[in-house]
């Protein structure tokens, strides 16, 4: 069983064939250069049509990612907290 509808295909297709022209705009208005982006702004566009898809899904995190976030956490808090000594500038 297909993941995407028909309708959803098509408007990606518009999207990349809009980006090879150079005229997709993103959001804020600059040209789409990517071609992740220019898939992303169809599939969004497919979204709101009502086109067959699945559900945007949350983003997960790699165990490898999770694993760099703990011992980041645990560095912060080990290091010692000492005020740091600033020279005091003289007005002249």
């Amino acid at each position: 069983m297909a993941k995407y509808s028909k309708g959803a295909g098509k408007s990606v297709k518009r999207a990349m064939k809009k980006r090879k022209s150079g005229t997709l705009k993103s959001g804020s208005g600059r040209k789409v250069k990517s071609r992740k982006q220019a898939i992303a702004i169809g599939l969004s566009e497919a979204r709101k049509k009502g086109a067959k898809m699945p559900k945007k899904g949350a983003k997960k995190t790699s165990k490898k990612t999770a694993k760099k976030a703990g011992k980041k956490a645990a560095k912060k808090t080990s290091r010692k907290s000492s005020p740091r000594k600033t020279a005091k500038k003289s007005r002249r």
